[in-house]
């Protein structure tokens, strides 16, 4: 049973659920795949507003072989609104933007392992703070670099199968750069790296994890950008649990899908995109619905 339950056992990082084996309940302090075009272009000066809609489900988890090692009902749904608030100051540092953000995702977790094993989880996530600097290098070039720190506010129990929370603290230096062409090619890729606290409930620590959200375009004309965009997910240390190291436990994945943007060219700007999940390892298998609005004050 408590084999079975480690399988279950899922946790949601902001505004994504993820189940499995890699990492304690398997998920992450970010929610892989939420950036997509524009992600690294800080705006003009002022207070910004930025919603997230995600709808996540899988239907299994896989091993470090990549077999499935959940039974044939196993599934597991997220459905997640973020809110995100962005302040860009009037200030600048190395000819650098300076802004400060905040997320506080809300979310619904559902996970079916089998009949009578089964839970729910409803209300807020993991919160994120941040300070970030922007650069605008040309009209079409800009990059970001940031310091965000992930604080366990989400609901967590030990002996839950569903929890919303992860239940230790994270730090995830981040490191971007956007192309943007309204009429032309253009690409974005934000790159993370999270550095895991332990879990106290537990005494279990994951392992560092090594996270690239990226999209490829092309402006079509009339605010419209259109192409492909995903993630990639690499664990690049063990977890350890009670001291000791957890082996042949770390998580992979590839995502990708198509992805719509649209500029109103009014200051408000929407992006629709989809992401499947492949080559995994050690990490539930599934699928992604996105929507993601930003409007000023």
């Amino acid at each position: 049973m408590k084999s079975m339950t480690k399988l279950a056992l899922c946790s949601l990082g902001l505004m994504a659920a993820q189940t499995t084996l890699a990492t304690e309940g398997g998920g992450s302090s970010y929610p892989v795949g939420a950036e997509n075009f524009t992600c690294c272009a800080l705006p003009p000066p002022g207070t910004y507003a930025m919603v997230w809609g995600q709808h996540y489900s899988a239907d299994k988890a896989v091993d470090n072989n990549g077999d499935t090692v959940t039974p044939d009902d196993f599934k597991v749904t997220a459905n997640a609104i973020v809110p995100r608030v962005i302040w860009v100051t009037d200030k600048t540092w190395q000819g650098a933007s300076v802004a400060l953000h905040a997320i506080l995702p809300l979310v619904d977790l559902d996970v079916h392992v089998t009949d009578g094993m089964e839970d729910r989880s409803s209300g807020i996530g993991d919160a994120t703070i941040g300070l970030a600097l922007g650069w605008h290098h040309s009209q079409a070039l800009h990059s970001v670099f940031a310091i965000d720190v992930i604080a366990p506010t989400g609901s967590y129990d030990k002996d839950e199968i569903a929890n919303i929370g992860r239940n230790h603290w994270a730090i995830q230096p981040v490191l971007g750069v956007s192309h943007i062409d309204p009429a032309g090619f253009n690409y974005d890729f934000k790159g993370m790296y999270t550095y895991n606290l332990r879990n106290s409930a537990t005494d279990y620590k994951d392992g560092q994890e090594l996270i690239v959200d990226y999209a490829l375009g092309w402006g079509v004309g009339n605010g419209l950008t259109a192409g492909i965009g995903g993630y990639l997910y690499k664990q690049v240390t063990d977890d350890t649990s009670n001291g000791d190291t957890v082996k042949d436990a770390r998580g992979q994945t590839l995502a990708i899908g198509p992805s719509v943007r649209y500029d109103s060219g009014e200051g408000w700007f929407a992006t629709f995109k989809y992401q499947q999940e492949t080559r995994v390892k050690n990490r539930s298998e599934g699928g992604a619905l996105w929507l993601k609005t930003v409007f000023p004050f």
